[in-house]
């Protein structure tokens, strides 16, 4: 899915900036909002605040701000780091159902951007026990140095989530997102995702601190890509990941398992790494020197970030 072309180290000094520049702005998020800490993940991206389903007041308006440090960056089970750390951060405005957000983050991928900035905007419903957040993220990516044949990676892409407490400890929540040019390939993509979330009740744990279990898994499949890529469609798979979220006050630290069934040859027709290695399963079609990536096998995470709200 990305330009075949060499990749650098990951931006830090980027975020780096934008971390402290969101912890600089924080400082007129007042507001109690829940803590997204502990959020059920459908393969939303990097430090994005949009797990959390929350409306405000109509006439009032909320902001609130993360940023942290990750040994991975994996989006849908896929890394956009190269296996490395990354940093990011997230601010998010409210008023009443509405929001709108962005996010930078530091990537490693092909094409060589600066950074990664996605821009969000929506509205969160409630319908019966069930909150609903419809939206739509524009994926920027800046500076890109090889570009390649589609001229950049940008690209739109629609979500519709729903989660629900189905009591004080247990909460599911499932989503669809829809792109119909993704990652400017010239391939639509479709995916689904569902997840579960287990909170410790909170008397068995000391004051301020609260412990959340999750996991969830989806399915992503595409059309085909634009005849400068091939024309063939991109490898559909699943994805899962699982893991615990621990919170104290502002501070949040996750662990978390993230695996596909994604071939090596597959990632790398997906993925386009690099720095693929040959003496994979030649497919004439789609990969013909049988090159094969670990951009998409199994990865255990550790994140760490704050919360404002």
């Amino acid at each position: 899915m990305r330009q075949r072309k060499d990749a650098t180290s990951g931006r830090s000094i980027t975020g780096l900036v934008a971390l402290w520049l969101v912890i600089s702005i924080s400082d007129f998020a007042y507001a109690q909002a829940p803590s997204p800490a502990g959020a059920i993940g459908l393969g939303n991206r990097g430090w994005s605040a949009a797990d959390t389903n929350h409306a405000t007041p109509a006439n009032e308006l909320e902001f609130s701000a993360r940023a942290g440090l990750a040994s991975d960056y994996i989006y849908r089970g896929v890394t956009l780091s190269d296996h490395g750390p990354a940093v990011g951060a997230a601010l998010e405005a409210r008023w009443g159902q509405l929001y709108a957000g962005t996010t930078v983050a530091t990537v490693n991928l092909p094409t060589q951007p600066a950074a990664e900035f996605t821009y969000a905007a929506g509205f969160r419903p409630t319908f019966a026990t069930i909150d609903f957040d419809f939206g739509v993220t524009y994926f920027a990516y800046p500076g890109e140095r090889l570009p390649g044949e589609t001229n950049g990676i940008n690209y739109w892409e629609t979500v519709i989530r729903g989660d629900r407490k189905i009591s004080e400890q247990v909460r599911l929540a499932a989503g669809y997102a829809y792109s119909p040019n993704v990652s400017n390939t010239g391939a639509w993509s479709q995916y689904v995702a569902a997840g579960v979330g287990y909170d410790v009740p909170s008397q068995l744990l000391p004051h301020d601190v609260t412990i959340s279990f999750t996991t969830a898994a989806g399915y992503s499949w595409f059309g085909n890509q634009s005849q400068q890529l091939g024309g063939f469609p991109l490898p559909s798979y699943l994805n899962w990941q699982a893991g615990v979220t621990f919170t104290h006050k502002a501070f949040n630290f996750d662990l978390r398992y993230y695996d596909t069934n994604l071939t090596k040859e597959n990632c790398f027709v997906f993925t386009g790494d690099p720095n693929a290695r040959p003496g994979g399963r030649v497919n004439l079609a789609t990969n013909p020197d049988g090159l094969t990536s670990n951009w998409c096998g199994a990865a255990f995470v550790a994140k760490v970030w704050f919360a404002l709200n």
